[in-house]
């Protein structure tokens, strides 16, 4: 087997070279495989507007790492790749590229301009996708699926047909809100409520026949649009105004004084105006008493002409001459300091209008409650558990889903108006009315919400609503792994549609990520300017890097907090396996495979066999339950620690006086061709190309076959014996570096056993414990301690050191003795800290366990360099 790695290990070109070469061995590729069992991940599909972010890098990683963990173990693997056409996002980057040419949409036209969206999409919608190929996905992308497709826009236009039908879908007059930046409704989920700091202006209203009342708002603007004032019909403070009318401000138009329940008798003074145009509330309270509804803004959230002096104002603008026009008519009473919640949108963080209009629905109450029994039963377990708890409260409180939007980029919505009133809601366009006849039909304007097309996913990207082998095979899916932060928008209304269309729920596990955050704890965000550019990352520290740090270093469901510090880990891993392969391949030349009986083999032989039987249990148990990050440091230990740091090292003296070692380089190569292979879903790259020298079977590492250690070699034994071994270098090392030791020299090391049975380990491998720890005299029969030593005691040995000749006695005596000051101080204040009684009452039991525990690791400590104090004494 040639050496064939360079001397240092380049990620860039070994993940390049991968990454083509599974391009074109089309090596993710699924199909129907009666004899498999299918294991499948849809991915979220990002917007095809978008750029690869550090969310995405911990989102998709933690997606391959379990597909390809699952490939490994011979389950049919899909992770199903794709894009969402992103209504909102789309348009605005096609109409932001049009303004720059001096063009509007309206100015192209709409057929024109959704041609050149498609442009727009088939030069650039693809990046994400590439972007995402740099850090490795093993997406199946010959199944590659557009929420636009024409495949999938059928499945999309075939819901909302058979809603429709049978009354859940339907159309109506309706205060939702409104962007007047992207100039469309807004579904409530969509609207990000904020609070600040704002006024509250108290108005006088004139009465008709004489008297006045006051009425608090905190739009004054909006008074244009006034049509009644509200009071609670069992408020005494209110009551003398029952029957009367009020005269608008400005604009004179006498309205109607009405009583209803629904009004708060005790914020100001108990009167309300009522903009039903303008306010949810208001518009409800309006309906019920006929009051007229009077929209005052055009879709751009400019004051409309019909409104005088006003007409072409900004919103703000309008508020401040209303003001300004109240204030010289004596009719502004006062104004407050108040703080209240706004809307924002989330696409443009545009502040969103209450707005009435004509829209289109769906009710969610019928399809809401047996997708809360999905969750109840455990037929969809979501992990962490507490986020149940908030898919529960919304969706025992969902309210209608407001599913039409005022763009042209996106599904059309397939209703069709006829002029004798009719409509008509059809799969294909209608060839007349059935009502009357007429072919004089127009076809509505708006378009479906995005999520409205994305929630049906898992089964829309399958073929359905024909009956698909692809369907019956890959539906459902397994794993769900996305953000909490799209549990409303996505994940409960997937559950929804997957019930009511297919019969069972779309995947049995939810899986919701953290959030990546910088150093102070704050999400990335392009205004706050701490958010890094990801390809610049995979680029400096390479892929494998990235991944394995990333998943390492974020417990599952929590917050992940970025510094570029822990790339380190990943990136000194890598180099280490590279180094340490290198190390191996000239050794196992000629070797081909472990044919030693495991039992015959030599302690250090035996005991890396048994660690590596317990870590492949260990990963398959953890990657079952999803727990990455346990998986990946197991991993991490097994090769760093156990391998490289003891196994490889002590191997070296077997090759110094034994040319042959046929079993010691059998085993070398064994274990690591295993070790490759337990770390590839997490470092598939450098697993690929370590494999590819290692001659692991297969046509590559990602093709290749996971051993979960059921009948994997353990020798309880050699673990044993080993780690009596491993705890006198340990110790030994231990007191080289606390006593400042030069790396060189060498020591003279006395052990005294107090458990027998750890003798012959020692005796037998003493080569190695000399070589291991820099040991020049070493005495296994010691009875006591010498003079002038540095002990390290455990309950199965005392290790001693004598430090005369090697170290300034003098000098470390002096350090030691201020090291029993600083370990003693540190001591009292904790122990003042767990005797004041009000402490304990106050602080969590848990921060106290801490101060305990770490009070307990100084005494620990302390009693060690006392010991050793007294022994250079």
């Amino acid at each position: 087997m040639p050496l064939m790695l360079s001397k240092t290990y380049d990620p860039v070109s070994v993940e390049k070279k991968w990454q083509s070469y599974w391009k074109e061995n089309d090596t993710f590729r699924t199909s129907i495989r009666e004899d498999r069992e299918p294991f499948v991940i849809f991915i979220p599909p990002p917007n095809v507007t978008g750029a690869l972010h550090m969310g995405h890098v911990l989102n998709y990683t933690i997606q391959d790492v379990v597909t390809r963990w699952r490939r490994l173990t011979g389950r049919e693997a899909l992770w199903l790749p794709g894009l969402d056409h992103a209504g909102i996002a789309t348009q605005n980057v096609v109409e932001k590229a049009l303004r720059a040419e001096g063009l509007s949409r309206h100015d192209l036209g709409r057929e024109k301009f959704v041609e050149r969206v498609w442009e727009w999409k088939e030069q650039h919608g693809d990046r994400i996708l590439d972007q995402f190929r740099t850090l490795g996905v093993s997406f199946d992308l010959s199944r590659l699926r557009f929420t636009l497709d024409e495949a999938y826009s059928r499945s999309v236009i075939e819901v909302f047909v058979r809603l429709y039908r049978k009354g859940i879908v339907y159309r109506g007059d309706y205060i939702t809100s409104w962007c007047p930046r992207c100039r469309t409704v807004l579904a409530d989920e969509e609207v990000n409520h904020q609070e600040r700091n704002g006024n509250l202006w108290h108005i006088r209203y004139p009465l008709e026949g004489g008297g006045e009342l006051v009425v608090a708002t905190t739009r004054p603007e909006t008074m244009l649009g006034d049509t009644g004032v509200a009071i609670h019909p069992g408020n005494a403070r209110t009551a003398h105004l029952r029957g009367r009318k009020a005269i608008l401000p400005l604009l004179n138009r006498v309205i109607p004084i009405v009583e209803d329940d629904r009004v708060d008798p005790e914020f100001g003074t108990g009167c309300v105006k009522l903009t039903p145009a303008h306010d949810p509330l208001d518009f409800e309270i309006g309906k019920d008493h006929g009051l007229e509804a009077i929209g005052i803004f055009e879709d751009d959230a400019v004051v409309k002409a019909a409104f005088g002096r006003f007409g072409g104002m900004s919103r703000e603008k309008a508020r401040a001459e209303v003001v300004a026009d109240l204030e010289k008519a004596n009719l502004l009473v006062k104004k407050e300091k108040h703080r209240h919640a706004v809307g924002r949108c989330y696409r443009c963080d545009t502040l969103v209008e209450p707005w009435l209009s004509t829209q289109w629905f769906i009710a969610m109450r019928s399809l809401a409650a047996p997708a809360i029994e999905a969750v109840r039963s455990g037929k969809v377990r979501i992990f962490p558990e507490r986020w149940e708890k908030v898919y529960y409260h919304w969706m025992e409180n969902i309210r209608d889903w407001c599913v039409s939007r005022q763009l042209w980029w996106g599904h059309r919505i397939p209703a069709w108006y006829c002029p004798c009133g009719e409509t008509i809601v059809e799969s294909e366009p209608p060839g007349k009315c059935p009502k009357c006849g007429s072919t004089d039909l127009a076809q509505d304007e708006d378009v479906l919400d995005t999520w409205a097309s994305s929630w049906l996913w898992p089964f829309a990207t399958l073929g359905w609503p024909e009956d698909t082998p692809e369907l019956n095979y890959f539906f459902p899916s397994h794993l769900m792994v996305t953000g909490g932060d799209i549990i409303f928008f996505w994940v409960a209304r997937m559950i929804m549609s997957s019930i009511e269309f297919m019969g069972e729920v779309p995947f049995s596990q939810v899986y919701f990520h953290g959030i990546v955050r910088d150093s102070k704890g704050r999400k990335f965000s392009k205004s706050l300017g701490n958010s890094p550019d990801p390809i610049d990352i995979l680029s400096r520290f390479g892929a494998d890097a990235v991944r394995f740090s990333i998943i390492l270093t974020t417990p599952p469901g929590q917050d992940q907090i970025f510094s570029e510090e822990k790339l380190d880990t990943g990136k000194r891993f890598a180099n280490k396996l590279w180094n340490a392969t290198r190390f191996v391949l000239p050794h196992t030349a000629e070797v081909k495979r472990l044919t030693h009986d495991p039992a015959g083999l030599s302690l250090p032989e035996r005991w890396i066999l048994s660690r590596l039987t317990g870590v492949q249990r260990q990963m398959t148990e953890q990657l079952e339950e999803t727990k990455l990050n346990e998986a990946a440091y197991g991993i991490y230990d097994f090769l760093w620690h156990d391998y490289c740091d003891w196994f490889v090292e002590m191997s070296k003296s077997v090759f110094t006086r034994d040319e042959g070692g046929g079993s010691t380089r059998e085993v070398l190569l064994h274990t690591l061709r295993e070790g490759v292979i337990l770390l590839s879903p997490f470092m598939p790259h450098l697993a690929e190309e370590l494999g590819a020298q290692l001659g692991i079977e297969g046509e590559c590492v990602s093709r290749a076959v996971w051993n979960d250690g059921a009948e994997g070699f353990v020798d309880k034994q050699a673990e044993w014996e080993m780690s009596v071994i491993r705890q006198l270098v340990s110790a030994v090392r231990t007191i080289r570096s606390e006593s400042n030791v030069p790396p060189r020299e060498e020591v003279r090391v006395a052990v005294r056993f107090l458990d027998e049975k750890a003798r012959r380990p020692v005796e037998e491998y003493a080569e190695q414990v000399r070589a291991l720890a820099r040991i020049d005299d070493l005495d296994l029969a010691a009875t006591t301690r010498p003079a002038g030593s540095v002990a390290s005691v455990s309950n199965i040995m005392e290790v001693f050191v004598p430090l005369e000749g090697v170290v300034d006695l003098e000098k470390e005596r002096l350090r030691l003795g201020k090291e029993v000051e600083r370990l003693s101080s540190a001591v009292e204040r904790i122990d003042r800290k767990l005797s004041n009684h009000a402490y304990l009452e106050k602080a969590p039991a848990e921060v106290v366990e801490k101060d305990r525990e770490k009070k307990r690791g100084f005494e620990e400590i302390l009693s060690r360099v006392r010991d050793n104090l007294e022994g250079l004494s």
